[in-house]
């Protein structure tokens, strides 16, 4: 009977550090207790709060574990309210996404009919996981092919597309957010091919407003639902980008983001320097082998 009795304990000792194994290659501080915490005080934060947005770095390990461990948690804690949403899902693929979740196709078929990023195998835990609990998932992103549009010939393009093609956008014309999220993107595209053209950034800004008008009709046809948003850092860092477009839609909803990104010195971060990025910042072990 002692035998198996320490067997057991043993199984879930291993269980547990295998579960874990990740935890030495992330670190999450909370900026406004202004301490380390786990996933559950986020978890538990969100108990009054409307969307999460979950700022990565598309090719960061830790980073996507953290999704979908994050993702996971917000569902056992809050069942059928949540929703996920995804900027690696374009709006005219919301059919398609649905049907995969519903089961009605395969995923060789879903794979076709989706224009999946090419590091799709990073999310790919979080959707077999709502389809598998049939928890709705948001194709966030306005299609590319109109982004491309704007980036080329201005946001007064997007005024000659048929409506069943601005079924798939927000509504015409669209925020492009003046002031601190601007100068941001100015400066980190400073010496990059096409960084003077300003529909560069008007591009970006249809990111930015596709994505917000997605989650918000989302959340008016579901207005008990929790969001968990995952989308590339700049989107949603200091609450600006879709963050801060989302807030202009409807100014009561509760929005905490995090931001989740590599940090150099992560043996012993500089908390504080980094704090003005989220409500909660993750700083990640460079070390760890890159997804792509």
């Amino acid at each position: 009977m002692k035998l198996i009795i320490s067997s057991i304990i043993l199984f879930f000792c291993l269980k547990t550090v295998a579960q874990d194994s990740m935890s030495i290659h992330y670190k999450i501080y909370d900026t406004r207790a202004k301490q380390i915490v786990n996933i559950d005080k986020i978890i538990a934060d969100c108990e009054d709060a409307d969307v999460l947005f979950f700022g990565e770095e598309h090719n960061d390990s830790a980073g996507h574990y953290l999704e979908n461990k994050i993702f996971q948690a917000l569902h056992k804690k809050y069942g059928e309210q949540l929703a996920l949403s995804l900027e690696m899902f374009e709006t005219d693929g919301q059919l398609v996404l649905n049907e995969y979740l519903a089961g009605f196709i395969d995923e060789t078929r879903f794979a076709k009919d989706v224009r999946l990023w090419s590091n799709y195998k990073d999310y790919r835990p979080m959707i077999e996981y709502a389809k598998q609990n049939k928890i709705p998932v948001i194709a966030a992103n306005p299609p590319r092919r109109y982004v491309s549009l704007v980036s080329r010939r201005g946001m007064k393009s997007l005024d000659s597309l048929s409506k069943d093609a601005k079924k798939y956008l927000p509504p015409l014309p669209y925020d492009t957010l003046s002031g601190r999220y601007r100068e941001k993107f100015i400066d980190i595209m400073q010496g990059s091919p096409g960084g003077a053209n300003p529909n560069v950034y008007y591009s970006q800004s249809l990111w930015d407003a596709g994505m917000s008008y997605s989650i918000y009709k989302f959340l008016k046809k579901n207005k008990r639902k929790k969001i968990f948003h995952c989308v590339g850092g700049f989107h949603t860092e200091e609450k600006l980008g879709t963050a801060a477009q989302l807030q202009m839609r409807n100014k009561k909803l509760k929005i905490l983001n995090i931001a989740s990104f590599n940090d150099k010195t992560f043996s012993d971060p500089d908390w504080e320097k980094e704090s003005y990025r989220g409500d909660y910042i993750i700083a990640t072990n460079p070390e760890l082998k890159k997804t792509f």
